[in-house]
C-alpha cells in the first residue's frame, strides 16, 4: 500500500498551513481532531461553527473528569474500583446562521466553495464558505477561531457574514450559544480505546445580561465544578436587533440583521473557561467573568497579535526544516504544533495521550507523556516539560499509597490516570507495566540534564528519583548468582505480559537507580528529609551493577525478556490484513505465548539506553525484532525509525518516519476521530532530531551522529540546552553546528568531540552509513511507502 492510495485533502504548497478543500462528510471525524485547538488547559475540537454536520462534539478542560465504577469480571485485591473519564463540557464554539429561514448546513442547500485552514504560525483556524440556501440567497461566511496560548482561560471567534448575490437586502439571524450536555450521537463504540460514556453535568448557576452569559455546572460523582462564559462585540451595517436567553444548559445570544448588498456583519465571540475542585460556583463565575472582561477590553486584534508573537518566538527556537519533501515538512510542523498546544498552558496538569483533541482513552495520561512528548518539550519548550513533571510530583502521595497497596516500597505511579489514581482495570497490561516508573524517572533525569535546573531537582526531581528507586529495590531481588532480577512485569510490548527480566524495564530501572544515587549525592538536604543513608544509596548502585540483561548466546541477540526467543513463532503467513490489530481479533492467551510484538520494546531500549549496547548488537537485535514487530500501536514506528537510521537502514527509517508523521493526517489506525495520537506526533520530532540528526543524551551529555536519508537534501533543527540555543544543519556530506547564544558548547559528532561558540560554527564531515543486510517485516506489515 502507498500513500497515493489515500484520498488527499491537504496541500503542501504552504508548509505552514494545513488545509481542507471541499466538504467530505466521511473524513469529518478525523478533521475535527486535526483542526482542534488547545492550550493545554482548554481544548476545542475542530467542529464547524454551526455545530452540524459533525462526528463528535468536544470541548474539554484539562483535569476535569467524571468518576465511574470500573467493572471487573472477577474482583481481586489491588484492582482499582473506579475509573475516570474526561468530560465534554459546555460547547462555546457554536455560532449558527440562518439565511432568511434556512439554516446554514453543508449537507443542505448548495456549497459553492468551502475550505478550512489551520495556520501554524498564527495559531488560528480559518474557515471560508460560500453557500446558496434552498431559498436561493447566497452568502459568504468567514470565521477565525483561536484558543489563546498566552491567556490560559481564553478562546475567541471572529465570525463574518456577507451577501454575495445581487438579490437586494439579505435578512439573517445568528445564534451564538453555550451548550452543555451536548449529545455525542452514534452508538457506543466497541473499541477498547474509545471513551466511556458518563453521567450528564448538573447545572448550578446561569445568568445573562446584554451580550454576556455564564453557565456553571458540577459533575455528579467527582464533584468538580466548571464555568464557561461568553461575551460579544457586534458590527452591523444596517438595522439589527439582539436578545439573550439562558437556562441551566443553554445560553443564546441572538442577532437579527438586515444586510444590504456589499455589506458585512462581524461578530466577535469571547469565551472564558475555568474549573476547580475546591472553589464555589459563584467564585468560578466571577473568575470567568473577569477573564471575559479583560479579553474583551483587549480586543480581537490584540489576541491575534499576542498569539502570533508567541508562536514566532517558539518557531524561532524549535522549528525543524526539511528540504526535499514538502509534504513531510508540512506534516512535521503540524505535529509539532499539536504537541506544543497540548502542553503550553497545562500548568501542572497532565498531558493526555490524545492531548485535548478528543476523548480517546478516556482522556488519560500514560507513559507516552514522559517517553515521547516530554523529550520534545525538554529541548524546545522546557518550561512546559517542567510543569508536566511537577504535576507528576503532585501525585506522589497517591503513588506511595498505591505502592503500599501492592505490598511494595517507594512509589508506584499509575499506568493510566487523570488525577493520579490508577484507572487501568486490566492488570497484565496495566499495573504490571511498572516500567512507567522508570520512564518518569528518565524524563526527570533528562530535564535536569538538559536544563541544569537545580531548583527543580531539589524541590521535585530528586524525590521522584528516590521513591521510584525504592520501588525497584522492592520489586526486584538479588538471585543466588548475585544478579538483580525484576520478575513478573510487562514491558512496552503489550503482546508479551507478565514476563521475567524484561530488558527494557531492567535497563530503565538500572538508570533510575543510578540517577537516584546521583541525586541524593548532590541534594543532601533532600536525602536527609527522605532518610536516605549511604547504605541505601550504595544498594541502588549495587543493584544497578548487577541488573540481569537477558541474552541469547545461540542467536547472538538480546532477549526482549527472559526466554522470549524460545517462544513459538506467530503464524504471520496465515494472518490476514484485516486481523490487525491482533488485540481485536485474537485471544490474549494465544498472543502472550508467541513471538509477536505489538510495538517496539527491545528496540526502544536500544534508543533510550543505547549506551548499554554495541553497534554490532544493535544491528543484530534490530534485524531479529523487526521480523516480529507488527506495529499494532502508533507508538512503534517512531522508535523503529530511530534505530533503523542508526544502524544504517535509512530508506526504511524514512518510511517509518512517514508512518508516524502521517498517523493522523491519513487516519492510518482508523481511530483519529477519538483524538490525535500525541505520541506519534511527538515522534515526528524524535525521528528528525534523534533519527536523522542522531542526537542522544546518554548520561546528560548531548551528542550527534547525523545521516540523511536519500530523499532529503537538508535537515535543520534547533534545540535548547541549559539556556543555549543550538542549531544543527545536516547536509548529505557534512553537518554544521551553530551556537546562537550562551557559553561554549561541547559535544561529539560521530564520536569526535568538538566545541562551538557564538559566531564560531563548526562543520564536520559525515561518514558513510554502515553496510547492512536487508531486514524483513512480518508478512503484510511492511511500512507504508510514499512514492
Amino acid at each position: 500500500m502507498t500513500f497515493a492510495d489515500e484520498i488527499r485533502y491537504t496541500s503542501a504548497t504552504d508548509p505552514w498551513k494545513l488545509s481542507q478543500f471541499g466538504f467530505d462528510a466521511a473524513r469529518q471525524g478525523s478533521l475535527e481532531s486535526l483542526f482542534a485547538l488547545s492550550n493545554g488547559h482548554i481544548g476545542l475540537r475542530g467542529t464547524l461553527d454551526e455545530g452540524e454536520p459533525r462526528h463528535l462534539p468536544g470541548s474539554y478542560l484539562n483535569g476535569l473528569y467524571e468518576e465511574r465504577v470500573l467493572p471487573h469480571a472477577e474482583a481481586g485485591y489491588g484492582f482499582p474500583e473506579s475509573g475516570q473519564t474526561v468530560v465534554n463540557v459546555a460547547d462555546g464554539k457554536l455560532i449558527r446562521l440562518l439565511v432568511g429561514d434556512s439554516p446554514l448546513d453543508l449537507t443542505y442547500g448548495e456549497v459553492l466553495d468551502h475550505h478550512r485552514t489551520l495556520d501554524l504560525r498564527s495559531g488560528i483556524l480559518h474557515r471560508h464558505t460560500n453557500w446558496r440556501s434552498p431559498n436561493g440567497r447566497s452568502v459568504r461566511v468567514r470565521s477565525q477561531r483561536l484558543v489563546s496560548l498566552t491567556r490560559r482561560s481564553i478562546a475567541a471567534i471572529c465570525y463574518e457574514v456577507e451577501p454575495i448575490d445581487d438579490e437586494g437586502d439579505l435578512y439573517v439571524a445568528i445564534q451564538s450559544d453555550l451548550l452543555a450536555n451536548e449529545e455525542a450521537g452514534g452508538a457506543p463504540s466497541t473499541d477498547p480505546r474509545s471513551a466511556a460514556r458518563v453521567a450528564p453535568l448538573i447545572g448550578e448557576l446561569s445568568g445573562a445580561k446584554e451580550a454576556r452569559a455564564v453557565l456553571g455546572h458540577i459533575t455528579q460523582s467527582s464533584r468538580l465544578r466548571m464555568a464557561v462564559g461568553m461575551d460579544h462585540e457586534l458590527e452591523v451595517p444596517d438595522r439589527s436587533t439582539t436578545a439573550i436567553d439562558v437556562n441551566s444548559d443553554v445560553a443564546r445570544f441572538t442577532v437579527s440583521a438586515r444586510l444590504p448588498a456589499g455589506s458585512k456583519l462581524r461578530l466577535v465571540k469571547y469565551l472564558a473557561y475555568g474549573w476547580s475542585s475546591r472553589r464555589s460556583a459563584h467564585a468560578l463565575r466571577d473568575q470567568v467573568e473577569g477573564a471575559l472582561a479583560t479579553s474583551k477590553l483587549s480586543g480581537w486584534d490584540v489576541l491575534v497579535t499576542e498569539q502570533r508573537k508567541f508562536l514566532d518566538d517558539h518557531w524561532a527556537a524549535a522549528d525543524v526544516e526539511v528540504e526535499g519533501d514538502d509534504e513531510m515538512q508540512q506534516a512535521v510542523r503540524v505535529a509539532m504544533f499539536h504537541v506544543l498546544q497540548a502542553a503550553v498552558r497545562a500548568e501542572r496538569r497532565a498531558i493526555p495521550a490524545k492531548g485535548l483533541t478528543g476523548p480517546g482513552y478516556d482522556g488519560h495520561t500514560f507513559w507516552d507523556t514522559e517517553t515521547y512528548v516530554l523529550p520534545v518539550l525538554t529541548y524546545t519548550a522546557p518550561e512546559s516539560a517542567r510543569d508536566a513533571l511537577i504535576w507528576r510530583h503532585s501525585t506522589l502521595d497517591r503513588a506511595r499509597a498505591r505502592a503500599a497497596e501492592l505490598g511494595q516500597k517507594g512509589a508506584a505511579f499509575p499506568w493510566r490516570t487523570i488525577n493520579g489514581a490508577e484507572c487501568s482495570g486490566y492488570w497484565p497490561a496495566g499495573t504490571a507495566a511498572f516500567h512507567i516508573n522508570a520512564d518518569i524517572a528518565d524524563a526527570v533525569a533528562r530535564y535536569y540534564g538538559a536544563t541544569g535546573d537545580l531548583n527543580f531537582d531539589r524541590d521535585y526531581g530528586a524525590e521522584i528519583l528516590v521513591e521510584t528507586a525504592r520501588l525497584w529495590m522492592s520489586l526486584g531481588h538479588f538471585a543466588s548468582d548475585d544478579g538483580f532480577r525484576i520478575d513478573g512485569v510487562t514491558g512496552p510490548d503489550e503482546y508479551s505480559a507478565i514476563t521475567d527480566n524484561n530488558t527494557f524495564t531492567n535497563l530503565m530501572a538500572q538508570k533510575n537507580l543510578r540517577e537516584a544515587a546521583n541525586a541524593v549525592g548532590r541534594q543532601v538536604e533532600v536525602a536527609d528529609r527522605l532518610e536516605v543513608d549511604e547504605a541505601e544509596a550504595a544498594s541502588w548502585n549495587r543493584a544497578a551493577e548487577a541488573m540481569v540483561i537477558p541474552y541469547d548466546e545461540r542467536l547472538q541477540v538480546h532477549q526482549q525478556s527472559e526466554a522470549f526467543t524460545e517462544h513459538d513463532e506467530w503464524d504471520f503467513a496465515d494472518t490476514p490484513a484485516e486481523h490487525y490489530p491482533l488485540l481485536l481479533h485474537a485471544p490474549y492467551f494465544e498472543i502472550y505465548r508467541k513471538q509477536v510484538i505489538k510495538q517496539a520494546d527491545l528496540v526502544m531500549a536500544m534508543f533510550l539506553r543505547g549506551d548499554a549496547f554495541t553497534a554490532e548488537q544493535k544491528a543484530r537485535n534490530f534485524a531479529y525484532y523487526e521480523a516480529r514487530t507488527v506495529r499494532d500501536s502508533s507508538l512503534s514506528a517512531a522508535q523503529q525509525a530511530v534505530l533503523a537510521a542508526e544502524v544504517g537502514h535509512l530508506d526504511l527509517a524514512y518510511d517509518y518516519w512517514a508512518e508516524t508523521v502521517f498517523t493522523d493526517l491519513y487516519n492510518l489506525h482508523g481511530n483519529s476521530v477519538q483524538g490525535l495520537h500525541l505520541a506519534a506526533l511527538a515522534g515526528a520530532w524524535t525521528v528528525a532530531v534523534c533519527g536523522f540528526g542522531g542526537m542522544r543524551d546518554h548520561n546528560g551529555w548531548v551528542t550527534f551522529a547525523p545521516r540523511l536519508p536519500p530523499k532529503l537534501t537538508c535537515l535543520a533543527f534547533r534545540i535548547l540546552v541549559e539556556g543555549r540555543a543550538i542549531t544543527v544543519k545536516v547536509g548529505r556530506n557534512s553537518a554544521t553546528y551553530h551556537l546562537v547564544n550562551g557559553k561554549a558548547f561541547t559535544s561529539s559528532h560521530h564520536g569526535k568531540e568538538f566545541t562551538i561558540a557564538v559566531d564560531a560554527p563548526v562543520t564536520l564531515p559525515i561518514p558513510a552509513a554502515p553496510e547492512v543486510a536487508p531486514v524483513q517485516q512480518p508478512m503484510g506489515r511492511k511500512p507504508i511507502h510514499r512514492d
